[in-house]
């Protein structure tokens, strides 16, 4: 009867799976607009002149500026935008014709549709922007002919004569009120001034714009430096620790003996239990299903909520999950206690803070490689964790808190004892310990919800789980995971301010 009953639980839960993961593919990747947000940056931060400053050494500075921003930011610029717009109009044509082919519209459907035709209109009009900014007038013309969006055509029929006919505008505050980007505001506002022969205004806007710029260069040298050093210590290590396997074999650190399994006293029934019920029903149905319900009931409305709102309701929504699924492990192990030796172990007297810190100066690399061959086969789609468009946009320091918590503290903690705590060596009573690794590490993978995050995830899930057979110790790839997530809200909170 029990196994009846987890046949069907699996059942019901692998259809909201399913359908999550299928409407993840129409979703767009976070990627392609944190690019946007770093080239915004490397365009203000090209715009410096450490000579307008007081800086020590202006010469080296302005050296880092040109490796920092490229040679031709602005041609780096156009290229990034293009590839951008490109993916948004197939991911256009994509929900198009998925309309076309079924016999009804979802609300959702809709939605995606007039969001991705904003965004390319949007893209349209910053493109134009740097064409002409380039001297690039007839390209710029031809963006700017193809918006059809009213709010950003109304923009572009304001910028037309102000860049192709050195025409001030009647109405010069519609360049302020347009919300731009910073860089893409200052050259529509340099060519006004330029026109209007407002030097005092011109003046004013150098020191704007020299301000922004070194803010700009500060903000893309944590962002890319420091991971960048990072990375490459890692590279060099993910080179040592190969030539050491070659040499020493089985006494290499990434030499794992497949007979060092854990003792496990129950059987996969449990561990099928543990997760269909503990993890997948419990945050993919009965949550969802239940929380929008208890709103409704106190006639709260959610869609009007602030992104501090949000940030809460992503706790809460995440803390009843974690209980939830750990309230499942613990009665599914009860009756096994006293668990064998190695079980959930937390040694804070241990060197997981090498492990740790090791893991993430691997995964950095590994990850980035992992992601860019991810970007060629998704191509803009497969979706992004939610919480990351939400950490982009915020910039409100009680919510970054939250979110820290939520994606730093929480995450690591709930995911480490389900997956590497529990799993991986559950598994390893039917499979060798490599293969528990590569196994959980999809699980882990698949249960984020994004299909263009499967294979990167699964890297780091892979990175996690070596580590954590490696320091037989819960805390080192609690650590890791914990490094790797504030790593991410850093450079969101940096990208997005």
């Amino acid at each position: 009867m029990k196994r009846v009953i987890l046949i069907l639980l699996t059942i019901i839960t692998l259809v909201p799976l399913l359908s999550s993961l299928w409407a993840s593919f129409q979703e767009p990747q976070i990627q392609g607009r944190l690019e946007l947000y770093q080239t915004n940056l490397v365009l203000q931060a090209a715009e410096y002149d450490p000579n307008s400053t007081a800086t020590t050494s202006p010469e080296a500075i302005a050296t880092l500026v040109t490796q920092l921003t490229g040679q031709d930011p602005y041609s780096s610029a156009i290229a990034q935008y293009k590839k951008v717009l490109s993916s948004s109009e197939a991911r256009q044509k994509l929900l198009t014709d998925s309309t076309e082919t079924s016999a009804t519209q979802t609300q959702a459907t809709k939605k995606a549709i007039a969001e991705t035709a904003t965004l390319i209109d949007e893209l349209q009009l910053r493109l134009g922007i740097l064409y002409a900014s380039r001297g690039k007038l007839e390209q710029a013309q031809q963006r700017w002919e193809a918006i059809s969006g009213e709010e950003s055509d109304g923009l572009a029929q304001t910028l037309a004569p102000l860049w192709l006919n050195s025409q001030a505008p009647t109405d010069p505050d519609a360049l302020t009120q347009a919300q731009l980007e910073t860089w893409f505001e200052q050259q529509n506002l340099q060519k006004l001034y330029q026109i209007q022969d407002n030097l005092p205004a011109q003046q004013q806007l150098q020191q704007q714009i020299q301000q922004n710029a070194q803010r700009a260069f500060l903000k893309l040298t944590v962002i890319t430096v420091l991971p960048f050093s990072v990375g490459l210590f890692g590279l060099g290590f993910l080179i040592f620790l190969g030539v050491q396997a070659f040499r020493k074999q089985e006494a290499a650190l990434l030499h794992i003996d497949d007979q060092a399994t854990w003792n496990t006293p129950w059987n996969g029934e449990i561990i099928w239990q543990v997760f269909i019920v503990g993890f997948f029903l419990v945050g993919q149905i009965i949550l969802p299903l239940a929380l929008p319900i208890a709103l409704q009931a106190f006639s709260i409305d959610a869609t009007a909520w602030s992104v501090r709102e949000k940030a809460v309701y992503t706790l809460i929504t995440y803390s009843l999950m974690a209980i939830a699924g750990l309230i499942v492990l613990a009665a599914s192990v009860w009756e096994f206690r006293p668990l064998p030796q190695g079980w959930f172990q937390v040694k804070w007297l241990d060197n997981w803070t090498v492990w740790g810190f090791g893991g993430y100066m691997v995964a950095l690399p590994l990850v980035l490689l992992v992601s860019l061959l991810n970007q060629q086969i998704w191509q803009g789609q497969g979706g992004s964790n939610p919480i990351l468009f939400l950490a982009l946009k915020a910039q409100d320091q009680v919510a970054l808190t939250i979110f820290f918590l939520t994606a730093s503290v929480m995450a690591p903690l709930f995911e480490e004892i389900m997956f590497r705590g529990f799993l991986l060596p559950s598994l390893t009573r039917y499979v060798p310990v490599w293969g528990s690794i590569i196994l959980s590490a999809f699980l882990f993978a698949i249960a984020h919800m994004s299909l263009s995050e499967v294979l990167p995830l699964m890297t780091l899930g892979i990175i996690l789980g070596f580590v954590y057979v490696k320091s037989r110790n819960l805390l080192a790839p609690m650590l890791l995971h914990s490094l790797w997530n504030s790593g991410t809200l850093l450079s969101l909170f940096i990208l997005g301010s």
